[in-house]
This record gives C-alpha cells, sequence and structure tokens, in this order.
C-alpha cells in the first residue's frame, strides 16, 4: 500500500511539473525612449541655446596669469627675506625676554621653596612641585624659499565660456538649429559662505524656454545654499569646488530639459513568457509573441526613426492578439485551453511590457483587472514577488 502511495505523489509532482512547463519564455533587451513632457510636431523639432554666465577664461588666460602671479613672487622674494628677517629678531628679542622673565619667576619660586620647613619641602617634591628652572627654546630661523615656476593645473579652473556652455546643453531627440524652441540660461557666478565651520555654495540660475515664440517654461535654481564642505572656506581649493558646482548645474539643466523636451533613451529587459504552443491549439498566442518579441528588438534610440514607427505598430498587432485571448478565458474551468493559468502569464507580459515602455497609465489598467481575477488565479511565491515589484515600478515612479 506504501509504494502505491508513493507511486502516486511521484506521479502526481511529475504531472504538475509538466503543466508548469507549458508556460516557457526568454530575456529581451531592448531600447525605449521616454517620451517628453512636451509634445513638438516631428517637423518642428529643433531648438537654440542661449547662456549668459560671468564665465570667459580660456587656457591660456589661466597659463598668463600663472605666469604674472609667479613673476609677482620673483619680485616680491627679496622683501619676503627681509621680513622674515626682521620677524626673527623680534623674535629673538622677545626669547630673550621670556629667558629673563623664567629667570626671574624660578628665583622667586625658590625663595619661597627655601622658606618653607624640611617636610612640607619634602612633601613638594614628592608631588614633583620643587621649583626647576624651565628656559624657553631658541627660535630657529627659515628662510623663505624661492620661487619656482609650476604650470597651473587646469582642472582646478573652470575654463568655460557661453559658447562653449550652451554646447554642453543638449535635447536628445531634437535637432539644434532653427529657433523653434529657444532655451534662455543666466548662471550667476558660484557664491560661497562658511556657516558652524562648514562651507556652502550657490549659484543662482535662470531657465526660460519659448515655443514658437511663446513662453513655455520658466524657473529660477540652485538659489539656496548648500554644504559642499566640512571645513571653512578659507581651506577649501575655490576654483576647484567652484568648477564642480557649475558641472552640476549643467548636468541638471539638461536633465530638467530632456524630461520636458528631451527623448530619454534607456536600455531595458523583460523576461517574456509564452505558452508551448502543442498541437496548434495556441497558434494565435506564439503569434503574439513573435509579433512582440521581434519588435521589441527593432526599436531604435530614435523614437521617430521609420523602424522604430513600424516597430511599435507592429507590436501592437501582439498585444491586440494577447486582448483577445483574455477575453476567451474560461476562470472556472482548469481544464480549458484558455484557463487562468494563461490569463496569468498574459496579464504579467502586458504589464511588463507597459512598464517598460514607460505607459504607466495602460500597464496600471491590466494591473487593475489582473487584481479583479486574482480570486480565481493561484500565484505562485516568485510570481507574486513579481507582481509586488510591478506594482512598486507602476505607482512609486
Amino acid at each position: 500500500m506504501t509504494k502505491y502511495y508513493v507511486l502516486a505523489i511521484l506521479f502526481f509532482v511529475s504531472f504538475q511539473v509538466v503543466l508548469a512547463q507549458g508556460i516557457t519564455g526568454e530575456k529581451v533587451e531592448f531600447n525605449v525612449s521616454q517620451l517628453p513632457e512636451v509634445s513638438i510636431p516631428a517637423d518642428q523639432q529643433f531648438y537654440t541655446v542661449t547662456v549668459n554666465s560671468p564665465y570667459n577664461i580660456t587656457t591660456e588666460d589661466v597659463v598668463a596669469q600663472s605666469k604674472v602671479d609667479f613673476q609677482n613672487e620673483l619680485e616680491s622674494y627679496d622683501q619676503k627675506v627681509i621680513d622674515s628677517e626682521a620677524e626673527y629678531k623680534v623674535k629673538l628679542a622677545q626669547h630673550e625676554t621670556d629667558i629673563a622673565l623664567a629667570k626671574e619667576k624660578f628665583e622667586l619660586e625658590s625663595k619661597e621653596f627655601n622658606e618653607l620647613s624640611l617636610l612640607e619641602r619634602l612633601a613638594l617634591t614628592d608631588q614633583g612641585k620643587k621649583p626647576a628652572l624651565v628656559l624657553p627654546n631658541r627660535p630657529t630661523y627659515y628662510k623663505p624659499a624661492e620661487p619656482v615656476y609650476q604650470d597651473p593645473n587646469l582642472n582646478d579652473y573652470v575654463i568655460v565660456d557661453n559658447t562653449i556652455l550652451g554646447s554642453q546643453i543638449v535635447i536628445n531627440g531634437l535637432e539644434r538649429g532653427q529657433n523653434i524652441l529657444n532655451v534662455q540660461v543666466e548662471i550667476d557666478k558660484v557664491n560661497f559662505q562658511d556657516n558652524a565651520g562648514q562651507s556652502f555654495a550657490n549659484q543662482p540660475t535662470k531657465i526660460m524656454v519659448t515655443l514658437n515664440g511663446k513662453e513655455d517654461f520658466k524657473t529660477e535654481l540652485f538659489t539656496e545654499f548648500e554644504m559642499i564642505s566640512n571645513y571653512p572656506t578659507n581651506n577649501i581649493n575655490k576654483n576647484r569646488e567652484e568648477k564642480n558646482y557649475l558641472e552640476k548645474v549643467m548636468k541638471y539643466i539638461n536633465q530638467l530639459l530632456n524630461e520636458r523636451y528631451g527623448y530619454i533613451n534607456q536600455r531595458k529587459s523583460m523576461y517574456l513568457e509564452v505558452v508551448k504552443n502543442r498541437k496548434n491549439t495556441y497558434d494565435e498566442l506564439e503569434k503574439a509573441h513573435i509579433y512582440v518579441l521581434t519588435n521589441l528588438k527593432k526599436i531604435q534610440e530614435d523614437p521617430n526613426s521609420r523602424m522604430t514607427i513600424s516597430a511599435m505598430e507592429n507590436m501592437q498587432k501582439g498585444i491586440d492578439i494577447w486582448n483577445n485571448a483574455l477575453t476567451l478565458v474560461d476562470y472556472k474551468d482548469s481544464k480549458a485551453d484558455y484557463n487562468a493559468k494563461i490569463a496569468q502569464y498574459i496579464y504579467f507580459n502586458l504589464i511588463k511590457l507597459h512598464v517598460a515602455l514607460n505607459r504607466k497609465e495602460a500597464a496600471e489598467q491590466y494591473l487593475n483587472d489582473l487584481q479583479e481575477n486574482l480570486v480565481n488565479i493561484k500565484l505562485s511565491y516568485d510570481d507574486e514577488k513579481t507582481l509586488e515589484r510591478l506594482e512598486q515600478e507602476i505607482y512609486n515612479n
């Protein structure tokens, strides 16, 4: 009896594995362009950038100033030596005064000590309080080192001008040239401030964007001071800190403008599931899989390219097949060709695909439809975790 029971269990497990293997899948990687907040017609996707800032320094300017500074050091060196010698003489005179004071103090303390009783003197001696003559060290003279010219470290300087700064602002997916989208940027010099022994900085920046001559966007950035170092401003390299802060400002300007007007390319991946097509039962689902899989791989970085547009249109054919298949599902009959298991993998594909394509509203709608049918769909532990992750991607971003 036990043998039959064990065999029955083994048969049941094997049968479950066969069923689980009915759904397979593969990981697919593809390009996705995040669509901008403001959609500009394809024939008007041109922009210009104008930057107004206090920066107008070239490498030649930095080197020339470095040589001027060195020449000034050379010319002032003799006087620097004279001043150092005079300062040393003052220290020597003070040293003689300090010696006289130390001797005077010693004589006074010795006199007071000798006036004490023997027992008191022994007690103070044991405590290490017996008067002793302590003379200050004689000051040492250090002659200032002669100036030696060194090429400036160009990494510590803000070597840019308005033209260079303007060229660093790039709106992805748009072409620089015609004045359809006009970006005006005003950047002030970095301001430094000390607070509680730390360095703070700000760099007030204004952005104004017009689209076809009408104001479309306007904002002010980096007006608040923020900490840049745990050391006070007199202990930091201000040139380097200003360069770093300006780079931060430019990076954020690019991010802001691209989110509003540009097409941000992202490399994404997803696990695309498909049911095994036994006896041609799932020809349509296999066709849908091919539509989506092959066209995902065809998406180009340019969202307006002919191949990308064609790929998205053909991929929609696969999505339409999935949507139609969901109308055929019989959630109550586990033996039906289109049962709850089929519905689960289609919903998961649809949700993952629309999340990856940054279509959050559509993904949320499919998620809601799936949740309404979860009473008839049994999710595994891994499936539940996948669903939780997808919910986070939909609602938290």
